[in-house]
């Protein structure tokens, strides 16, 4: 018989600023997903960041001491191809991303292109490689009437050195040069990720709740889906922040380590 109680059944866990901070674990991550785990609870990990594939992910945590599999990974990635698989499957795409999205979409089955008057998708995700010549091709094409979504809304993305530019930055620039605003974002807020995350837990939303850095994204995100939500303050809100903002979580955790107050003890 399980030693605790908890109204939660399901949980799902942010990773920047939540789980770890660039490769270091936080404090108590590695307890609380032993506890979390032994007491049959279910735990799906979300990220916006599309730097990394799923595997990678996985292998990250697995490496960092929090034993993941593959399909208890959620990321934006993931979720732009199952929006374009489902809306847009032969179109041919721009991508203004880094690497392992633009391969992950080509496993997907999906043809990229650099010719404006090709281009049916210009495709945004986090790109530390972002210049004139992908902001030309992206104005090119959406002003020949391609469509614009993207993986994230973040602004940045926190480190263990503070916080660096993120998706948010290549969404405005194209959106400043375009007057076009970005039509899909795929990755929290948006409903398209919890409801992946959901479905493969295999819960209702009033069965989880959501734990994350971030106000306007993880917190955001809970409230529009009517998910309980958890806010630590290890990630890029702080105490500040979270006073002056209209946008408040259930529960406010000094990290993860507090997950465990959310638990109750036979």
């Amino acid at each position: 018989m399980c030693p605790y109680l908890t109204m939660f059944k399901g949980f799902i866990f942010d990773l920047d600023g939540t789980i770890y901070l660039s490769d270091r674990l936080i404090p108590g991550a590695e307890r609380i997903m032993r506890l979390l785990r032994k007491n049959g609870k279910k735990v799906v990990f979300v990220s916006n960041k599309s730097l990394q594939t799923r595997e990678d992910y996985a292998s990250k945590l697995t490496h960092l001491g929090v034993p993941t599999r593959v399909e208890e990974v959620v990321n934006s990635t993931l979720v732009m191809i199952n929006y374009l698989k489902k809306n847009a499957p032969h179109a041919k795409l721009f991508v203004v991303g880094e690497m392992p999205f633009i391969e992950e979409l080509k496993r997907a089955g999906f043809k990229m292109t650099e010719e404006p008057q090709e281009i049916e998708y210009v495709v945004v995700a986090f790109d530390r490689t972002f210049d004139y010549r992908k902001l030309n091709i992206s104005f090119q094409a959406i002003k020949r009437g391609a469509h614009f979504v993207a993986t994230n809304p973040d602004r940045t993305c926190p480190v263990e050195e503070g916080e660096t530019p993120d998706c948010a930055g290549m969404i405005a620039a194209i959106e400043a040069v375009t007057q076009k605003k970005v039509e899909v974002i795929a990755g929290k807020p948006s409903p398209l990720i919890i409801q992946t995350a959901l479905e493969v837990m295999g819960l209702l939303p009033e069965d989880c709740i959501v734990i994350g850095d971030r106000l306007e994204t993880d917190i955001q995100m809970g409230k529009n889906s009517g998910i309980a939500t958890g806010l630590v303050l290890t990630g890029v809100t702080d105490e500040r922040t979270l006073k002056e903002s209209s946008i408040q979580p259930d529960f406010v955790l000094q990290s993860i380590a507090d997950v465990e107050h959310l638990l109750i003890e036979k």
